[in-house]
C-alpha cells in the first residue's frame, strides 16, 4: 500500500469518526402537558411607585407555587418553585413570578406582557391566559398588532438540562398555519457563528430541542408571513443568547 492510499485511507476513517460524533439537531413537538384550558390570567390594577410599578394580578382555575403533572417521562429543565407567572418587558428576558402580587423597576411606556407557566416553563395558550398591557402615559405602541414573544430556552443549562431544550414563544393578535403566518427558527454557534439549524414553525405548541453543542448559542425567533417576509411590528425578529455547559 503506497503512502498517498494510506494517507486517503486516515483521512476517510478521521471523516467518518467526526461525522459520527456530531449530534444531529432536531424539534419535536410536546406532548403531555395538562392543557388548563379554563385558566385565566387578568390584571387588576397597576400602581406607579418609587422605583416602578406595582402589578396586581387574579388567577382562575390555575395555581402558582406547585409542580406541574405531566405525562412524558422526559426530563425539561424545571422550577423546583412550581408553576408561576412569565413576567416579559419589551420582549426581554422573563422574570419568573410566584405570587401575583408585586413590584418591578421598568420605564414608562414599556409594553408588558404577562403569561401563566407550567413549573417547566411551558406556557398556557388558552386565549384567556395572558394580558398585554403599556404602562404610564407613554402609549405608543399599538397593542393591536401581531405580536411575537421570546420565552424559552433562557438562561444557562448544565448537566441533564442540555439534553432537551424547551423552545416556547407567546403569540399575541395573530395565528400561524401551514399557508399563514409561521416562526422561522435560526439557530446559530455563537462563537463559530455557523448556522446549526433553521426551520419554521406552523402550529403554536411547545417544542423540545435535542443535539445542540456545548457552548454558548444564539437563538433568533422572526414571525414572517406567507412568503416568508418579515412582518413590521414591534420586537420582532427575537434574539437570545443560551449557555450550555
Amino acid at each position: 500500500m503506497n503512502k498517498i492510499t494510506l494517507n486517503s485511507i486516515l483521512l476517510l476513517f478521521l471523516f467518518s469518526f467526526i461525522s459520527c460524533s456530531v449530534e444531529k439537531i432536531t424539534v419535536h413537538k410536546i406532548n403531555g402537558s395538562p392543557s388548563y384550558e379554563n385558566s385565566k390570567l387578568s390584571l387588576k390594577e397597576t400602581n406607579k411607585v418609587e422605583n416602578g410599578y406595582s402589578f396586581s394580578y387574579e388567577l382562575d382555575d390555575y395555581q402558582l407555587g406547585i409542580q406541574t403533572p405531566k405525562e412524558f417521562e422526559y426530563k425539561l429543565a424545571n422550577s423546583a418553585k412550581g408553576q408561576h407567572i412569565h413576567f416579559i418587558v419589551n420582549n426581554g428576558p422573563y422574570f419568573a413570578q410566584y405570587s401575583n402580587d408585586f413590584e418591578k423597576e421598568i420605564d414608562d411606556g414599556s409594553v408588558v406582557l404577562a403569561f401563566l407557566s407550567r413549573s417547566y416553563h411551558e406556557s398556557v395558550k388558552n386565549s384567556q391566559a395572558h394580558v398585554l398591557t403599556q404602562i404610564g402615559d407613554n402609549q405608543d405602541v399599538d397593542l393591536s398588532s401581531e405580536f411575537l414573544f421570546y420565552s424559552r430556552p433562557k438562561g444557562k443549562y448544565s448537566g441533564e438540562d442540555t439534553k432537551k431544550l424547551l423552545l416556547d414563544f407567546y403569540l399575541v393578535n395573530t395565528k400561524i398555519s401551514s399557508d399563514g403566518n409561521k416562526v422561522r427558527v435560526t439557530i446559530v454557534n455563537d462563537k463559530t457563528l455557523e448556522t446549526l439549524n433553521q426551520f419554521t414553525i406552523d402550529e403554536w405548541a411547545p417544542y423540545y430541542i435535542e443535539g445542540l453543542p456545548l457552548g454558548k448559542i444564539n437563538f433568533k425567533l422572526e414571525l414572517i408571513d406567507s412568503n416568508g417576509d418579515l412582518i413590521d411590528t414591534p420586537f420582532n425578529p427575537s434574539n437570545r443568547t443560551i449557555i450550555l455547559e
